[in-house]
């Protein structure tokens, strides 16, 4: 029965179920070469955005699509936003990695957010999230020799990664988890 079961939850996993994923315990206090914090980005608008300036700030970034099967997570991102906005930052990047499901501009991705979800969390530039062309905040995140412990990329639209007060990489969330789901929740 035993083994029915690991070979039922590794078949799940690998067909792209609901997916957490944490560091080994022996990992969680290894230190990464580089820093969450290290890293500029810009926003949604243009602008140059540090991201050391959310020191002390537990962070979701999530990768974003406008014409996914997950876009409706935009409405889910937004509650955990207004529910937990004391206690987590939310960042949105939005990319056409995935099934060519983000066209548009950035402009057009603003205004398609904005007017569809309400969304008032902070949305980045339109980025590559995955390949040789992935941007440098990205390549952090799944990359076990820069955070630490994680070499998931993202595989799809709305992939999360959750990061600490003190900027390292806490978990890793598939597309599938839900934003308002206990996975996230019960760690704020």
């Amino acid at each position: 029965m035993r083994l029915f079961l690991i070979t039922l939850l590794a078949s799940a996993i690998s067909i792209g179920c609901a997916r957490v994923e944490s560091p080994p315990k022996s990992q969680q206090n290894s230190m990464s070469t580089t820093s969450f914090y290290d890293f500029k980005v810009k926003t949604i608008d243009g602008k140059d955005f540090d991201l050391n300036s959310l020191k002390g700030k537990k962070i979701l970034i999530v990768n974003t699509a406008s014409e996914c099967g997950y876009t409706t997570q935009y409405e889910g991102l937004q509650a955990l936003h207004e529910k937990y906005k004391d206690k987590l930052t939310i960042i949105g990047f939005p990319a056409n990695n995935f099934g060519g499901q983000e066209p548009g501009s950035n402009e057009e991705i603003k205004g398609f957010c904005q007017k569809n979800y309400g969304v008032s969390f902070q949305m980045m530039e339109k980025i590559s999230v995955k390949g040789a062309d992935a941007n440098p905040l990205y390549k952090w995140l799944s990359s076990k020799e820069q955070n630490g412990w994680n070499n998931d990329a993202p595989n799809w639209n709305f992939c999360k990664y959750l990061i600490d007060e003190k900027g390292q990489l806490l978990k890793f969330y598939s597309s599938a988890v839900k934003p308002l789901s206990s996975d996230i929740t019960s760690v704020l």
